[in-house]
């Protein structure tokens, strides 16, 4: 994910979005189970014509991106 774009899936269009890394940010889902454990999401977030984006990653690819985190 070296890249300046990440594409993102607009379900509204229906077809996918590239948005440019100044454009996003990242953020943690954290929720507790029913085994007491905590599960943590990674994804990226961003606004393309008005409508949010959200994409899931992996904690390395959110560890590797060097943008702000809400």
């Amino acid at each position: 994910m070296a890249t300046e774009e990440i594409e993102f899936y607009d379900v509204k269009k229906r077809e996918k979005v590239k948005v440019k890394l100044k454009d996003i940010k990242k953020t943690k889902y954290e929720r507790k189970l029913k085994s007491g454990q905590t599960q943590t999401r990674y994804a990226f977030r961003a606004q393309s014509d008005g409508r949010s984006l959200t994409k899931f990653c992996s904690e390395a690819d959110w560890n590797k991106v060097d943008v702000a985190q809400v």
